[in-house]
């Protein structure tokens, strides 16, 4: 399902810990990290998706987490045409996006990477909020920076967004 201008309609998912760390997810055979995301589908209201996509990428329930807030508006990227089948290059450019900013209430023993017949993940991290995004293919780190931007009002106040900007990689071992 396409609009108008060609950009699927989709969802992307910041969760975050009780440490405000963000979850990253290792696409499956690629060396690239980011965060969970998938297709509105027909009859789904953008939340719909997103928890959808949250059970099917992360295994995680409703009652894991808590919604804290969403993106006011979409936000888009183009894929490269060479990522696009041939079939669809006339007419799909991108993907827009409603984000969502999700806390973590349950326990990281709850993320179950293969809760879905088809994962998407195989392995997951914290990470700091404001790590640099080279881990992210280079089509998707503005929409990254715009989201994380736009959310992080809800997490931090201003002096604390200033003083978190200095981006870390931590590899933090599971909460018990």
């Amino acid at each position: 399902m396409l609009d108008k201008e060609g950009y699927r309609p989709n969802v992307g998912i910041i969760l975050v810990n009780s440490r405000n760390q963000v979850f990253w997810g290792k696409r499956i055979r690629e060396h690239s990290w980011q965060f969970p995301q998938g297709g509105i589908a027909h009859g789904e209201n953008p939340e719909q998706a997103m928890l959808r996509e949250l059970y099917e990428e992360t295994g995680l329930l409703p009652e894991h987490v808590k919604i804290i807030g969403r993106t006011r508006n979409w936000l888009r990227y183009d894929v490269p045409t060479r990522w696009v089948k041939r079939d669809f290059r006339n007419h799909y450019k991108g993907q827009k996006q409603i984000w969502f900013l999700l806390r973590l209430v349950g326990r990281d023993h709850h993320v179950n990477l293969r809760a879905s017949t088809h994962p998407e993940f195989d392995a997951w991290r914290w990470n700091d909020y404001w790590i640099p995004l080279e881990d992210v293919i280079d089509f998707k780190r503005d929409v990254y920076q715009q989201a994380l931007e736009e959310l992080s009002r809800l997490l931090f106040t201003n002096r604390n967004v200033c003083n978190s900007r200095q981006p870390q990689k931590l590899l933090i071992t599971p909460e018990n």
